[in-house]
């Protein structure tokens, strides 16, 4: 039986256990120009004093026009890599391996003549865009800023790179036959546009930086995930498994499983593909959730949102086996809601952690 506290190979690179931040956009803290700023320092400061065994980067913007926000970070040109070599030396101080997540919206985000595999006319995205077909031309542009912005993570000193392949972004799009009707190559192994992005960083960054995709588990069906699972596991270090295409996928599980869709999903490409690293994802809150879905599903990492942005000593807390904090789930009004542009709202459940745990000391 796996545990929580054992270490972890992922390609070239061993995490010291099995707890995993995985992206989260935080946004407003930059600007137009998708540079890093001391406010990123210092949150990814804290959340690698905190203990967990990886840290995968916010969703990081390939090219301007693919953003899913306006204050998004990107690795889109060479002057960006700077404020990610910072980020890089700051988490690994602490002895954390640090991948960054390289995104590109497509139709879901703020492009109002956005890339789509094929033209998508239902209404999506912040602005309503609509989705228009990449000729082949275009198809190799975004491919070739793929790997560009994987060549800047490396040389900024990061660790690797996790495509996001899912939640309804471009590579998403790509995987759902729903959206993508293309009758050429891209169309009938819809696998091609990643692999592509995944050969290519291969063949650019070499054998000692680790590559992976977020990968949906439903796309649109399980029994498609994990055919795209299986074509893709010769070019990917690691698979993150989470959800596909919003409204062209289709979640489900057995009405007696312990945790999300996304975990059981998770846990079947695990079972078809038994050697790779798993990763899992959705609303783990606390230890004993932690504990219980890597020791029932045989997935090898953990991924923690909300729980490290209540309390960025998460991992440090649940190993120890004190309190770890709790998320009251405020949205729309979280503070790390693209919604808020203040950036002075605080997090009720980390101002309740902070209260109780004094109240214990």
């Amino acid at each position: 039986m796996k545990k929580l506290e054992e270490s972890v190979k992922i390609g070239p690179v061993t995490a010291k256990n099995r707890i995993a931040v995985p992206p989260m956009v935080c946004f407003h803290w930059s600007d137009d120009s998708g540079r890093v700023t001391e406010k990123n320092v210092e949150h990814y400061r804290a959340l690698a004093a905190g203990g967990p065994g990886l840290i995968i980067g916010e969703a990081t913007c390939v090219t301007k026009r693919g953003r899913l926000h306006e204050t998004q970070l990107g690795l889109w040109e060479d002057g960006q890599i700077e404020g990610w070599k910072k980020l890089a030396e700051t988490v690994h101080a602490y002895n954390v391996p640090f991948f960054v997540q390289l995104h590109h919206s497509g139709v879901t985000g703020i492009d109002l003549e956005a890339d789509c595999p094929s033209d998508y006319d239902k209404k999506v995205g912040p602005h309503g865009c609509r989705g228009h077909e990449m000729s082949l031309d275009r198809i190799k542009e975004i491919e070739d800023a793929f790997i560009q912005a994987a060549l800047r993570a490396k040389k900024a000193g990061l660790d690797g790179v996790e495509l996001h392949g899912c939640h309804s972004y471009l590579i998403c799009q790509f995987l759902n036959r729903n959206v993508n009707r293309r009758e050429d190559i891209y169309g009938q192994k819809e696998e091609t546009f990643a692999l592509e992005i995944l050969q290519g960083i291969r063949k650019a960054c070499g054998p000692d930086f680790a590559v992976g995709i977020r990968l949906a588990a439903f796309e649109p069906t399980l029994e498609d995930g994990i055919r795209h699972a299986k074509a893709l596991q010769q070019d990917v270090d690691f698979m993150d498994i989470s959800y596909g295409f919003n409204g062209e996928s289709h979640p489900e599980a057995p009405e007696d499983f312990l945790y999300s869709a996304a975990f059981y999903g998770a846990q079947e490409i695990k079972k078809a593909l038994p050697h790779m690293p798993i990763f899992g994802v959705d609303g783990i809150v606390n230890g004993e959730q932690a504990r219980g879905v890597i020791e029932t599903t045989g997935i090898d990492m953990v991924d923690v949102a909300r729980g490290f942005l209540v309390n960025p000593d998460f991992a440090k807390d649940v190993l120890a086996g004190r309190d770890c904090g709790k998320c009251l789930h405020c949205k729309p009004a979280c503070r790390w809601s693209p919604f808020l542009n203040d950036g002075v709202v605080n997090c009720p459940g980390r101002t309740l952690f902070l209260r109780n745990r004094e109240k214990a000391e």
